[in-house]
């Protein structure tokens, strides 16, 4: 679960300009975070399988959203995968 702190800090963060809350870089660093949340949550619990399908259609809808800004400006999604540490 991400606290509307942590949520506000990572939209003030990624946002491209003021009051940005939908944009795809905004988009995918919440889904991130709530990724990697709930990484944490299977080292733990490890047979919580429906939480696990939650976080499998996380992953697919962040791999759209970043599919599309590739698609859009390369130079953008390169920037962004770097920022959030991601492979790929």
């Amino acid at each position: 679960m991400i606290t509307p702190e942590r949520k506000k800090e990572l939209i003030a963060e990624y946002a491209t300009k003021a009051g940005d809350t939908g944009s795809p870089e905004v988009q995918v660093a919440i889904l991130s975070e709530r990724i990697s949340n709930l990484t944490e949550h299977f080292k733990t619990h490890s047979k919580d399988n429906h939480s696990r399908r939650g976080m499998i259609k996380m992953v697919s809808e962040r791999r759209g959203l970043l599919d599309y800004v590739k698609a859009k400006d390369v130079k953008r999604y390169e920037a962004l995968i770097a920022r959030l540490g991601l492979r790929r």
